[in-house]
């Protein structure tokens, strides 16, 4: 593997992304809805930001329950953070956070990726 393509992996990002959770859902008995849509959200992330470990906010569990185990939300709009691990025994050097973003109005198909400029 040559340095660019490690280096592209390495770096310390933020992206915003509408996930389809009911195509991802399709065919999921109703009582395994909700935990299998947070699976399907780790999955996700590990696979846009290349990290084994996914860390999922509170805001978004609770969104994601938020109509019962049943009647999961059809798309959500989340922020992935690739972000430096600070613990030394840790295995991976980078984690990623998945957060929950506010829904606009008109809706959220259409809206494609969007990577944030450092807030901090």
């Amino acid at each position: 593997m040559s340095d660019k393509t490690k280096g592209r992996k390495e770096e310390v990002v933020t992206r915003e992304y509408t996930i389809n959770l009911h195509k991802r859902l399709h065919g999921c008995t109703f009582k395994k809805k909700a935990p299998n849509a947070i699976k399907e959200i780790r999955k996700f992330a590990q696979k846009a930001m290349g990290t084994k470990d996914v860390r999922v906010d509170v805001k978004l569990n609770k969104l994601i329950w938020s109509r019962g185990i049943r009647s999961v939300p059809r798309r959500v709009r989340v922020r992935i953070a690739r972000k430096r691990n600070d613990d030394e025994d840790a295995k991976e050097d980078l984690y990623s956070l998945v957060t929950v973003t506010e829904i606009p109005p008109e809706g959220l198909k259409g809206l494609g990726t969007k990577i944030i400029e450092d807030e901090d």
